[in-house]
């Protein structure tokens, strides 16, 4: 099984990634692919990089946005075959 291509970086308490959670399952439940989350608190280097931006939603460990989902636009992205 292949490594997640979805990573959500979060923190507790943080309803917007609360709601980011929501936004990757409705996705990945179109796409089948599979998610994965870090906890900011968890490691300092994630805080100094995401810390103020939280959430932030990685692509192939790439930023693909921030504080909300755009589900239309990950859809897409997730679906379009990579050259």
């Amino acid at each position: 099984m292949r490594e997640p291509r979805l990573t959500l970086i979060t923190r507790p308490g943080c309803h917007l990634c609360d709601e980011a959670k929501l936004a990757l399952d409705r996705v990945v439940a179109v796409t089948a692919d599979r998610w994965t989350e870090k906890d900011v608190t968890d490691d300092i280097e994630l805080e100094r990089e995401y810390g103020d931006r939280l959430p932030v939603v990685l692509l192939d460990g790439k930023e693909h946005g921030y504080w909300r989902v755009e589900e239309e636009r990950l859809l897409r992205d997730l679906t379009t075959p990579q050259l």
